[in-house]
């Protein structure tokens, strides 16, 4: 088995929860297993799956989707016995049904992520932080976009090379079954097909320029952290929870 196939969780009624761990460190070490996950929204879950996540030692969720999203599914953790459920609203402007309607520069969208939602990314990433012991999943619609983001800084605060984040936002385009389903309901909502398939690849290209862009227009991944509020203090415990 791959390392890209050992990421995916196999729950049979979801297509794109991956793990985090696994990766080398420049420090040294890799990230740990079942510490941290990303994945697509939840809402499919049949309560066997639910509970075997739960199971697994499950302990918190965060939904990075916007109202519009949240609002039109009941999600499965939102009133969990065991589990906390935390919405964090990122981006709404990459929810990705509204994101087909007109044509774009997807790279353009990541970037302005960063510049404009430092507040939410801040939110989020003390919200793993401070998560109680266990595995901390985040979300959004597809697990590519916003998920995408938040994912690449946990890599790179975890000293995770450029090419490993790269490739692990890259690994949506093999949930083929989810990215189906999303371009069915693009389609149905009026998309062009053309543009419908730009906004759900994963091109390695985006990713790469959104992290230049954290570089040369941000001071790189320290100094943006640091301009979003997060001190020292908080990274070296954003490091330990996916990393000790």
């Amino acid at each position: 088995m791959t390392m890209a196939a050992m990421r995916h969780w196999p729950l049979p009624d979801t297509h794109n929860i991956r793990d985090l761990g696994g990766y080398a460190r420049s420090s040294g070490g890799t990230t740990q297993w079942s510490r941290i996950l990303r994945g697509e929204a939840l809402h499919y879950l049949s309560r066997q799956s639910a509970t075997e996540l739960a199971e697994h030692d499950l302990t918190l969720v965060i939904d990075l989707r916007g109202p519009h999203e949240t609002t039109v599914t009941p999600h499965p953790f939102r009133d969990h016995a065991t589990v906390s459920y935390r919405n964090i609203v990122l981006f709404d402007a990459l929810a990705p049904i509204e994101m087909t309607q007109t044509p774009f520069d997807m790279a353009r969208r990541y970037c302005d992520a960063l510049d404009t939602c430092g507040p939410q990314v801040a939110e989020v990433l003390r919200a793993i932080i401070h998560a109680p012991p266990g595995i901390v999943l985040f979300h959004c619609t597809a697990g590519k976009d916003r998920t995408g983001i938040i994912a690449a800084l946990l890599l790179l605060v975890a000293g995770v090379a450029r090419a490993d984040i790269v490739s692990d936002y890259a690994l949506t385009a093999e949930a083929h079954g989810l990215i189906g389903k999303l371009r069915e309901r693009a389609l149905e909502a009026g998309g062009q097909p053309e543009h419908i398939d730009s906004v759900l690849a994963s091109d390695a290209a985006t990713m790469t320029s959104m992290l230049d862009h954290l570089d040369t227009e941000r001071g790189g991944t320290q100094a943006y952290l640091a301009e979003i509020g997060l001190t020292s203090a908080e990274l070296f415990r954003l490091v330990d929870r996916l990393c000790a």
